[in-house]
């Protein structure tokens, strides 16, 4: 997982790439629209999709539980399968491409293009762009950071160092279900159910992880865990409150509040009422607590990978 990281730090998934063989991610979305086209009808009882949603969610998990099980199995022992274990893992995390998405948003907003700005933070969040003013773009912006901080890197090691391999594409498979068909509308609130509970339930440690690491990073950390363990809950969200609350008390912004989905604006509480709404120059900030937040992640990863081989290789050591 280590080593994974590294090379998306340092490479991301080359456009190259992506052009050639696509991404394993995209392989996974079309196995969901395989079962959401074939299981997910308009005409069938409502009962009936709760059954097919949730027995689609199980064969996905199966399917990409199976074959990566497979490919461990398969692999050689010692440093070559921990080598090719980290590349097949590796296009599994997403934080170069993050970081990139969320710095484009801050190039246009810089160059007071707005449009452009739009177009970009529509690339990284699923509410309606084309109306949002400069604060909005913002609050967009780190919101998603936040938010995918934990989804897109922190989730993603976290079942991986719990079940390896397997574990880390189970859960993008579960977190790739819940971004297609976890929707509450006509279409997906019933075929969709499965894969947005257990989307939930598998982010509820990662994502209030990933909250205190941003928590821990501030400058007063005691009060920005005080304040995020009262604004979290408040979200809409079981989880991505806990990011978003402490990154925003951490910068003395406020995040979430109202805004559009779907046409209709929600009532949504704010998230550090108190703070001022954010800049552009708040995103580049919040990049840097991000950054920040990485170099934590990996020391921790590398303090089990070193703990994990002296108990391994002890009476070598």
């Amino acid at each position: 997982m280590l080593i994974a990281l590294c090379l998306d730090r340092l490479i991301g998934w080359p456009d190259k790439v992506y052009r050639r063989l696509s991404h394993p991610v995209v392989g996974i979305g079309r196995l969901i629209e395989f079962f959401d086209v074939q299981l997910n009808r308009h005409h069938w009882p409502v009962a009936i999709r709760y059954i097919t949603g949730s027995f689609s969610l199980l064969l996905v998990i199966t399917i990409n539980a199976a074959a990566f099980s497979a490919v461990v199995f398969a692999l050689p022992s010692g440093w070559t399968g921990t080598i090719t274990t980290a590349l097949i893992a590796w296009p599994f995390l997403a934080a170069k491409s993050l970081h990139s998405h969320v710095k484009a948003v801050v190039k246009s907003l810089q160059a007071d293009d707005l449009p452009a700005a739009r177009l970009a933070v529509s690339r990284i969040v699923g509410r309606n762009s084309e109306q949002l003013d400069q604060p909005a773009i913002t609050r967009a912006t780190v919101e998603s950071l936040a938010e995918n901080t934990s989804d897109g890197v922190v989730a993603p090691l976290f079942w991986g160092v719990l079940f390896g391999l397997p574990g880390l594409v189970v859960y993008k498979a579960i977190n790739t279900a819940d971004s297609m068909i976890g929707y509450r509308n006509d279409q997906y609130a019933a075929f969709g159910w499965a894969s947005a509970r257990l989307d939930d339930i598998v982010n509820i440690v990662p994502a209030r992880l990933t909250g205190l690491i941003y928590a821990l990073l501030a400058k007063a950390p005691l009060q920005v865990l005080k304040i995020m363990l009262k604004d979290a809950p408040l979200h809409r969200s079981w989880n991505a409150g806990w990011p978003e609350s402490a990154l925003a008390i951490a910068l003395g912004i406020r995040l979430s509040g109202p805004r559009f989905y779907g046409g209709v604006v929600t009532t949504d509480p704010w998230l550090n009422g108190t703070g001022r709404d954010p800049c552009p120059e708040d995103i580049l900030s919040a990049l840097q607590f991000f950054n920040r937040l990485l170099w934590v992640v990996s020391c921790l990863l590398l303090s089990g990978a070193i703990y994990f081989f002296y108990i391994s290789n002890g009476s070598a050591l």
